[in-house]
């Protein structure tokens, strides 16, 4: 009698767990599901005001996916923004650990302060930047380039990690260190044999967001670059499948649906990494 009523109490406990999360995951799944439902979609059944949105009625095409790969410079974009999320993310990761390490630990005046203001830079509105920023890319003769990308991502980049790292180093004990140093050990040397493969996760954490921010970017990508095979995924795919008032339904989905693909597969891969890089920061930071 007792072993039915604790069985009886787990599943009620299950329900009401599962009863909380199905709101968030229908709301955080439906925008996929909506997107790859669509891509497969022939362009009668989408244009039909009589057909169900949310399922197929008149069979699986793959016509979307062949106008993009065949008609489109698609696999240019993914290129490009693969270049430039790569090459924005380690720059910037460099660069943070390098800040976020001083700020932790070295002891110089100002260094509170200069922390401070490093998070206030990350509050700032990368919307508001583009214009100095445009006018920085062409002094450096890099309009409607790549590498313009590159150069500009980390001014929004640096401050969020360096925030996120500084937080990390402070979670290592400091006695790990003063061994170290103790034993001979120059300051660099501490740094890149005792810090770093302890900071592992909170380094793979502001990985996985500035890769992230860097794929996902669209103001930037979109008034930097005008030359279609130096787009990036994001932007190329809402640019050249909107014409006019002409829309490409299937062949926007199936794009949205492929471009979201390396960020899921990253995620997968590291998502117990980035929630401990992630909350470790949160408190120490």
């Amino acid at each position: 009698m007792a072993s039915a009523q604790s069985r009886g109490a787990k599943l009620r406990a299950a329900a009401f767990t599962y009863a909380n999360l199905a709101p968030f995951v229908f709301f955080a799944l439906f925008p996929f599901y909506f997107m790859f439902v669509t891509s497969f979609k022939s362009n009668a059944e989408l244009y039909n005001l009589k057909s169900v949105p949310f399922w197929i009625q008149t069979g699986v095409i793959m016509d979307h996916y062949t106008f993009l790969f065949r008609k489109t410079d698609f696999l240019v974009w993914v290129r490009n923004s693969l270049i430039i999320s790569l090459v924005a993310t380690g720059v910037s990761i460099v660069l943070s650990i390098f800040a976020g390490y001083s700020l932790a630990r070295l002891r110089f005046r100002g260094a509170g302060s200069f922390g401070t203001a490093v998070f206030i830079t990350y509050l700032v509105p990368p919307t508001l930047l583009f214009l100095p920023l445009s006018q920085v890319v062409s002094w450096l003769g890099l309009s409607d380039s790549i590498v313009a990308l590159m150069v500009t991502y980390p001014t929004f980049l640096v401050p969020f990690c360096t925030w996120l790292l500084m937080g990390y180093f402070r979670t290592i004990p400091r006695e790990v260190e003063e061994c170290a140093l103790v034993d001979g050990a120059t300051r660099m040397q501490t740094l890149v044999r005792i810090v770093l493969p302890m900071a592992v996760p909170g380094i793979i954490c502001a990985l996985l967001f500035s890769f992230t921010l860097c794929w996902n970017e669209f103001t930037y990508a979109l008034t930097f670059i005008s030359q279609s095979a130096n787009k990036t995924a994001v932007v190329g795919v809402t640019a050249d499948l909107i014409r006019g008032d002409i829309y490409y339904w299937g062949s926007l989905m199936a794009g949205a649906v492929l471009a979201s693909v390396p960020v899921v597969i990253v995620y997968v891969l590291f998502l117990d990494y980035y929630v401990s890089g992630l909350t470790a920061g949160a408190v120490k930071g």
